[in-house]
C-alpha cells in the first residue's frame, strides 16, 4: 500500500486543540496514512500518542527541534 505523509500545523494551540485538530485530520485519511503533527505545546508530546493509544493508530516518531514538537503517526 502506498503511504502518504500530511502535515498538521498545530503551532499556538494549546490543548486540548491540537488533540481535536489531530481527530479530525485523522477522519479525512485512510488506514495506513502517515501524519506529521507539529506544535509549540509540549504537552501533544503526552496527549497525542494517548489519543493514538485509544484509538489505535500508531506512533512512529517523536521529535523536537529548537522550535517545535513533532509526532508521526499511521492510521490505524
Amino acid at each position: 500500500m502506498m503511504q502518504f505523509k500530511h502535515t498538521l500545523n498545530t503551532r499556538r494551540l494549546l490543548c486540548p486543540m491540537p488533540v481535536i485538530r489531530t481527530q479530525e485530520a485523522v477522519k479525512k485519511l485512510t488506514t495506513g496514512e502517515i501524519l506529521e503533527i507539529i506544535g509549540t505545546d509540549s504537552g501533544i508530546l503526552q496527549d497525542i500518542p494517548a489519543w493514538c493509544r485509544i484509538n489505535g493508530h500508531a506512533v512512529l516518531d517523536t521529535f523536537t527541534n529548537e522550535f517545535d514538537y513533532h509526532i508521526v503517526l499511521q492510521v490505524g
